[in-house]
């Protein structure tokens, strides 16, 4: 980067002078006598008293009285440096005086209580921050001390002895050693400045009870981009020369300062301090380092050639500062007591020197091809972004325009194979309507030719009624003596139809008969075993009557035969008789007689054929009712088939799951705290390629078994399911809760399984079953859906807490435990629902279940200690709750801390954390320290913990907590 310094000018050094007001020390001892320094403040003048009669009269660029404010004293011996190095020069602001003179306070005073007496540092700093862009400038500080002749960094105690580099070319000083820090703003550095004075070594003496004993040098690296405004600002002090703030080639332009601000340790007199030993050896470096710097003020005050700035590293580190291209202010701090005149003159001496010296200030600019750099790296890496995006975009365009292709040729071969098949099926229809046409005609040509042979039966029975006619007219004469023997048989008719009545009376009772058979069959209806077998005996009994009936039926056709043919040889005879002679008329009538005797029972015949045909019917109407109650019985069948088919489709399917379901009850658990567990507990095994081999194939093998299970879950249904934990069979219950518990591990599945009923279910297996492995798998499912925050108010409200508890309280399986364990621990990351989770139990329990020794289980009591501690402390920090932790009174802070060097790198890591958070609240400090815990915080937490942000947290409470500072 090339430097180049664009102007420069020549200033005095500033001196002002403050006169510290009388404290109680002094208005004991010099009660009778007055002061000895007479300021005159309006003239910038003061009076050194030797005694009343002789004073001495010294000029400075401002004097200040007891009564002058912190803000005045920045505004008139500051600010002009401070907007200086805002305009590019360095520039030094330095205290010089006595010990005990107001030398720290002047610079130094933070203002925590009163912010009016903040001193110029935390002033300066203000000005600074508030007169840089954050995007573009910066604000850096370095904070060192010159103890015993080391220079020591005051923001990293442990750095010491850090050397002072002097540029050959440029002239300048630098401790490359030192810590820079970036200050984001006022609050930043007043932490930092808080650090580095409790790094600073200061002592007891007569003169001061805390007297400095080393030099502090605050140094403040400021840079910022040339600009129109610092331009202006630049012309508003004087200057009129133009400053090209891009270079020729259009590169920025940026503006390094430096300020100083030095507290210097006071000078003291060994016979009036009263120092001895250590402090003694203190003295003498101090007072060799301010000496070495009254030569230095000297040699410049005099323009000697020579400056002995080697003779002191307090006189190398402000080599640029008195003589250099610094803007240099110094206030120089005197007390009022006559007791210390002698400190008092030498200090005035020393300023009046400082005031003849003459710095030559210079602007320092650079070129900014770091920034440049920044900015052409952030285009090209936008440029890149966009180029990528434009072809992922080209590529995600390409791959849908290909899987569009795709689905068309799909689709266009689907359509094509659809329309074969749809023409093959035409045609096999157009044969089959051809063949059928084909029989059609084949029917219409023997339905005509039937026609045709009915045509020619109607025309010989017209044939057969005229030669019908012409009997009627030869029987016409047979009339008058056949109505002798109608009459006769009319009366014969009569007694048939009384015998027909009682036929009927006798039809009546069998139709009641099968009425009553018919409310039988009703009844069996609802019982289809008893049914079954009635209708049977119904169908023997049918057909027995179908058979007596038809037997009778064969009867009468063959008496109706014979009467026929017997009607048919009277009428016959009768035929005969009328061509006998009259003289036989007499043996006719006879044989009339006879004949009108033997039609009697052909009477009776007739009446016998028309009860034969309602019989028929009536068979026919109980074949109707058979065929009805038949299709009953088919459509009762089918349901049973249905139900039984539907009852085999639920055995097929709990055997499925039966045999997808994993036998284990650990291969649930792929809740992701216990997989991130289970890493810690195998390093070895993951840390080769074997290792990873055989994670993937855990999780390739657990996600199949998770696809298979959610596939079950969408064909079955949720509700099925839940149904089943809730069967009489104990495998049944197993397998169900196995699912249940994979389900729950997905996220998406939680809040459904509560929302039907499943962990009512589970609550209810937990409390009813005797079964170990339901109970460890089980409280797996509990605890996954104790991982959704809605979830774990529903597990409190239904008195989940108390159950865990008691379950844990009834095994001692190790598994079971961790179940349990990881179960309570979900709860306790839940700050709403601690109060109620102490009351149920669920704090003690975990204690109780951390005794069996298991490293899995202490790794999950760990883990809802620390949730819990974690939850506490953001709820304090906030204002949400206030008072001792509900931890401290169920005993945990003594377990946490017998345990916090346990081998398991997890159980550790949460125990650490959970101190870490308990030390947090003020009110558990009496138990901290009861118990050994700030101990453990100090001597082990904070410097041998694995974890960088616990120990920097263990740091930090330690820090924060005044109760563990003493």
């Amino acid at each position: 980067m090339l430097q180049t310094f664009r102007f420069s000018d020549s200033q005095r050094v500033r001196v002002a002078v403050r006169v510290r007001p009388r404290n109680a020390e002094d208005l004991l001892s010099d009660a009778d006598f007055a002061d000895c320094v007479e300021l005159q403040p309006e003239l910038k003048r003061l009076k050194l008293r030797k005694n009343n009669w002789s004073s001495e009269s010294y000029q400075f660029d401002e004097v200040f009285t007891e009564s002058a404010s912190q803000r005045r004293v920045y505004e008139v011996v500051a600010k002009p440096v401070v907007e200086c190095v805002l305009n590019g020069y360095n520039g030094t602001i330095m205290a010089y005086g006595q010990t005990g003179t107001g030398k720290t306070y002047t610079l130094g005073r933070m203002g925590k209580e009163d912010v009016s007496e903040r001193g110029i540092m935390v002033r300066a700093l203000e000005d600074i921050i508030a007169n840089v862009s954050p995007t573009s400038d910066s604000v850096e500080i370095s904070y060192l001390q010159l103890y015993m002749e080391s220079v020591q960094d005051l923001l990293a105690p442990e750095k010491v002895n850090i050397p002072i580099n002097e540029d050959p070319k440029t002239g300048e000083v630098s401790a490359p050693g030192a810590t820079v820090v970036k200050i984001q703003d006022i609050d930043h550095f007043l932490q930092l400045l808080e650090i580095s004075e409790s790094n600073r070594h200061a002592a007891n003496t007569k003169l001061n009870t805390e007297s400095s004993r080393s030099h502090a040098i605050l140094m403040v690296y400021v840079r910022r981009a040339a600009s129109k405004k610092n331009e202006d600002m630049a012309t508003t002090q004087g200057h009129d020369h133009t400053v090209d703030f891009l270079g020729g080639n259009g590169i920025p332009m940026i503006r390094k300062s430096k300020l100083l601000v030095v507290d210097l340790a006071g000078s003291e007199r060994i016979n009036k301090s009263g120092s001895e030993g250590h402090l003694l050896e203190e003295a003498k470096f101090i007072n060799l380092s301010l000496t070495s710097l009254g030569k230095c003020i000297n040699a410049l005050a005099e323009n000697n050639t020579h400056i002995p700035t080697r003779d002191s590293k307090l006189t190398r580190l402000l080599r640029d500062s008195f003589g250099g291209s610094a803007r240099t202010s110094l206030i120089i701090t005197i007390g009022p007591s006559s007791r210390y005149h002698a400190e008092t003159a030498s200090t005035i001496m020393f300023g009046q020197r400082a005031m003849k010296i003459v710095n030559m200030i210079k602007l320092k600019e650079e070129f900014d091809y770091e920034s440049l750099c920044r900015k052409l790296e952030n285009q090209a890496d936008n440029l890149t972004a966009e180029v990528d995006r434009q072809q992922k975009l080209r590529e995600n365009e390409k791959y849908k325009l290909e899987k569009e292709l795709r689905l068309c040729q799909a689709s266009f071969a689907e359509v094509k194979n659809s329309l074969i098949t749809r023409c093959e099926f035409l045609e096999k229809e157009n044969t089959q309507m051809e063949k059928e046409m084909a029989d059609l005609l084949i029917e219409l040509n023997r339905q005509r030719d039937h026609n045709d042979l009915m045509h020619d039966k109607v025309s010989h029975l017209e044939m057969s009624l005229e030669h019908s006619k012409q009997h009627q007219l030869e029987n016409y004469t047979y009339q008058k003596v056949l109505a002798d023997t109608t009459q006769m048989y009319e009366k014969n008719i009569a007694d048939l139809k009384k015998q027909l009545e009682v036929e009927h009376a006798r039809f009546v009772s069998a139709k009641e008969e099968f009425e009553v058979m018919k409310k039988i069959l009703c009844d069996h209806k609802k019982l289809i075993q008893q049914h079954e077998t009635d209708n049977s005996a119904y169908k023997m009994a049918l057909a027995e009557t179908t058979q007596r009936y038809e037997k009778k039926m064969a009867e009468l056709t063959k008496q109706l035969e014979d009467k026929n043919a017997h009607f048919e040889a009277i009428e016959e005879q009768l035929r005969l008789a009328k061509s006998c002679p009259s003289d036989n008329q007499n043996s006719i009538q006879k044989e009339i007689e006879e004949l009108k005797e033997k039609l009697k029972p052909c009477q009776s015949h007739e009446n016998t054929l028309t009860e034969f045909q309602s019989l028929k019917s009536e068979h026919k109407h109980l074949a109707e009712e058979k065929e009805k109650l038949k299709e009953e019985l088919y459509i009762t069948r089918q349901k049973l088939l249905f139900e039984e088919k539907q009852r085999k489709t639920i055995e097929n399917e709990l055997v499925q799951i039966q045999r997808t379901v994993p036998v284990s009850g650990n291969d649930f658990e792929d809740q992701k705290s216990y997989m991130r567990d289970n890493i810690h507990r195998q390093p070895s095994s993951l840390g080769t390629p074997m290792g990873f081999h055989e994670t993937g194939q855990l999780k390739e093998t657990n996600s199949s078994q998770r696809e298979t299970i959610a596939k079950i879950c969408e064909e079955v249904g949720l509700q099925k399911i839940l149904q089943l934990l809730t069967s009489e069979d104990t495998d049944v219950q197993v397998h169900a809760v196995k699912v249940v518990a994979n389900l729950a591990a997905e996220e998406s599945n939680q809040e459904k399984i509560v929302d039907e009923g499943g962990l009512d279910a589970l609550l209810m297996l937990l409390q009813s079953s005797k079964n170990l492995t339901i109970f460890r798998v089980a409280s797996g499912a509990i605890a996954n859906l104790a991982m959704n925050e809605r979830n774990q108010g529903v597990i409190m409200s239904k008195g989940g807490a108390q159950l865990l508890a008691r379950t844990a309280s009834r095994t001692d399986d190790p598994q079971t435990l961790r179940m349990v364990a990881g179960a309570l621990a979900n709860l306790c990351g839940n700050e709403k629902l601690h109060k109620m989770l102490k009351d149920d139990g669920g704090i003690r329990a975990l204690l109780e279940m951390a005794t069996s020794g298991n490293s899995d289980v202490i790794a999950q009591v760990a883990r809802g200690m620390a949730n819990f501690a974690k939850c506490e402390s953001r709820a304090i920090v906030q204002g949400r709750k206030k008072g001792r932790s509900l931890l401290m009174e169920d005993g945990a802070l003594p377990w946490l801390l017998n345990n916090s060097h346990t081998n398991s790198a997890s159980a550790r890591r949460h125990i650490e954390l959970a101190l870490c958070h308990l030390a947090q609240n003020v009110d558990n400090a009496a138990d901290f320290v009861a118990c050994g815990g700030v101990k453990e915080l100090l001597e082990r937490i904070s410097r041998e913990s694995f974890r960088e942000d616990i120990r920097n947290l263990a740091r930090k409470m330690l820090r924060l907590n005044s109760t563990f500072q003493a």
